[in-house]
């Protein structure tokens, strides 16, 4: 009887382990199966971006030029086993994963030692990319996707993560046949673009071409804009008459021309003119604090922004532009066609010394503003913005206005050329941001988490504790 009763109970415990294992058996298999479902699902739908800057997501600019790819486009990421940079292997998948018409190759320079070459006669570093569809193709260096800009203020670099607006402009690229075309006119003393800007324009897609009006009679036809940079004399008559009838024609122009060394700018003011809108001779400067860069002095202006397609996304953002050793406008009797962009206080004043002044005290003959600074002017079809400083985009304004001035710039060649979902994709920073509080902040923060928190969770237990012994003793 014992016996049987044995057997029995070991049958059970069998059937039981067997139970068991099966049950754990299903389980693995579906723990398998859910990651390996999860492996196969895009980068979108399986990492979530909590970074302050966003910094594994993309723009809305970059979904909107993928949703519209017609044509395959590969991304060679030239780089060694075992080093990837894990920021970048994440917006790569990101990019995958939002089109079809994208794929990731990697190339080993190890394994393909003169695969780089084909591409580009530059250093390839370690997780440099290659963006290719068809015949064209456009290399980008790691040195692009990752910024270091000089902080002169604390004498330290900034670094800033600007991936995704060089992998999308290199698409961009490679994918548009005709992109928007920009002539830079010489003949008139202008000055070179600065480094920060021409990059900024070769980001854009904007190809960029020089000409002169002393050997054309016309302004070619592919041209989407003409671009006027720091002038150091005068255009002819002819000249001006000619981007007159540029502009009146559907055309569009950019003007950053402040008040020349020696002599003046005339004929090329009198394209400003015709619309009512008179240059005030000098320099503009403002003796209110408030009005200008307290250590660079009052020529170096901080004029308000006032609100257009130009200036909304900096109005935005709170950022404040620098209008260096300007020109005052008068537009009081311009008409509906001009909208100012930049304007001065009250306290400004023009200087008619010009270059030659000794003092920013007010003396007898300086001109009473206020003033713009720069002005959008519309003429039928066509359209022309005008910047009266000739030294604003110089890289140390630019650094002074954390980039604004660059991305004013680039605004207004926007608003002229037409706004592309490729522009506008900032660089996102990787800087640290540090909470600053005061010492009795700090203290008040100790006594509650050190002190009062520790007290109350005490207090509350006891309370618990003498509670339910109450009761105990009401239950016996």
């Amino acid at each position: 009887m014992k016996q049987k009763r044995a057997e029995g109970g070991n049958r059970l415990a069998l059937r039981g382990g067997a139970y068991s294992l099966i049950i754990t058996a299903i389980v693995l298999a579906i723990l398998v199966g859910v990651n390996i479902f999860a492996s196969a699902l895009p980068a979108t739908a399986t990492k979530y971006d909590m970074s302050a800057t966003q910094l594994y997501s993309v723009t809305s600019n970059t979904k909107v030029v993928l949703n519209n790819l017609q044509q395959d486009v590969t991304i060679y990421w030239v780089v060694q086993a075992d080093e990837e940079d894990d920021v970048l292997e994440n917006l790569l998948a990101k990019y995958e994963s939002l089109s079809s018409h994208v794929s990731v190759v990697k190339r080993n320079p190890d394994v393909y030692p003169t695969f780089a070459a084909q591409y580009t006669d530059e250093d390839v570093p370690n997780n440099s990319l290659i963006v290719e569809s068809g015949d064209r193709s456009r290399y980008v260096s790691y040195d692009d996707i990752y910024l270091r800009e000089a902080d002169i203020y604390s004498y330290t670099y900034n670094t800033s993560f600007d991936g995704e607006g060089a992998i999308t402009s290199a698409i961009d690229y490679v994918v548009t046949e005709d992109l928007p075309k920009l002539y830079t006119l010489e003949g008139h003393g202008e000055a070179d673009l600065p480094a920060t800007f021409a990059d900024q324009i070769e980001k854009e897609n904007i190809e960029v071409e020089s000409l002169s009006l002393l050997t054309t009679d016309a302004v070619p036809e592919d041209a989407d804009c003409l671009l006027l940079y720091a002038p150091e004399s005068d255009l002819s008559e002819a000249e001006a008459e000619l981007l007159a009838d540029y502009v009146s024609g559907g055309g569009k122009l950019l003007v950053m021309a402040g008040p020349p060394r020696e002599g003046t700018l005339t004929n090329l003011q009198s394209l400003l003119t015709r619309y009512g809108v008179e240059p005030v001779e000098g320099i503009a400067v403002d003796t209110d604090p408030e009005g200008y860069l307290a250590y660079e002095g009052p020529s170096v202006l901080i004029p308000t922004l006032e609100s257009s397609d130009v200036t909304d996304s900096l109005l935005e953002e709170k950022y404040y532009v620098m209008m260096p050793v300007s020109q005052g406008l008068d537009v009081s009797g311009a008409g509906s066609g001009v909208t100012p962009l930049l304007t001065t206080g009250d306290t400004a004043f023009s200087k008619i010394a010009g270059y030659g002044l000794t003092t920013y005290e007010k003396e007898d003959g300086d001109i009473d503003g206020p003033f713009a600074l720069a002005v959008s002017v519309e003429d039928g079809g066509g359209r022309m913005i005008w910047f009266t400083s000739s030294y604003f985009l110089e890289d140390m304004f630019n650094a002074y206005s954390s980039g604004a001035n660059g991305d004013l710039a680039m605004n207004a060649l926007s608003a002229l050329v037409g706004e592309r979902e490729a522009m506008a994709i900032r660089s996102k920073s990787l800087n640290y941001n540090y909470l600053t509080i005061s010492e009795s902040t700090a203290s008040l923060l100790t006594t509650v988490m050190v002190g009062v928190c520790p007290l109350a969770f005490l207090a509350v237990g006891t309370v618990v504790v003498l509670r339910r012994r109450r009761l105990q003793h009401e239950a016996v």
